[in-house]
């Protein structure tokens, strides 16, 4: 098992939001890590923070939009097998959700969905909160510099000095898969 933040992560983020789906982009070798991930036996699951839903940006139907362009590119260019599960919350920071990153409500919910724990498992993101939602859950969190990366690792916040820095989704995967050849 796996989990990836989205924006930033798998695809390209703004700081104004990506509100439709013509504005989701994939971030180059993203969609082919995913497939190397499940032709790999990886339950592969989403965690991210949609608060763009509670902000009146979009709406939970083209959130969903944005996932089956994500899913559909998947089937298209790569034959590959979708993701297999999305946790999304749409609250902001300040209704303090557990649900949201870095609350572990989202973390609970995949492994319920899932059958199994996350615990020692990989989480993929580029965010302090994916990073501390990842260690309070007892995961293994490693960061991309892709998306807000390279912001994050400016801030020189302790959790740095614990977690290990790709370039990108696509560096990742080929590092993690390299572990377990």
């Amino acid at each position: 098992m796996i989990v990836l933040d989205r924006d930033g992560v798998i695809n390209e983020d703004s700081d104004a939001f990506i509100k439709h789906p013509e504005e989701w982009q994939a971030i180059p070798g993203s969609l082919e890590a995913i497939a190397r991930l499940k032709r790999a036996g990886y339950f592969v699951a989403v965690a991210t923070n949609q608060s763009g839903i509670r902000r009146g940006y979009y709406d939970r139907a083209t959130f969903y939009a944005m996932q089956q362009k994500l899913q559909g590119q998947l089937r298209e260019q790569l034959q590959s097998a979708s993701v297999d599960w999305v946790s999304f919350s749409p609250y902001l920071g300040q209704d303090q959700s557990p649900a949201r990153k870095p609350g572990t409500g989202m973390l609970r919910a995949i492994e319920a969905a899932a059958g199994q724990s996350l615990a020692g498992r990989a989480f993929i993101g580029d965010t302090l909160s994916d990073l501390y939602a990842a260690k309070r859950h007892g995961m293994r969190p490693i960061l991309v510099r892709s998306g807000k990366g390279r912001r994050t690792l400016a801030t020189a916040d302790p959790i740095l000095e614990r977690v290990v820095v790709y370039d990108d989704l696509d560096s990742a995967v080929k590092a993690l898969l390299a572990e377990t050849d």
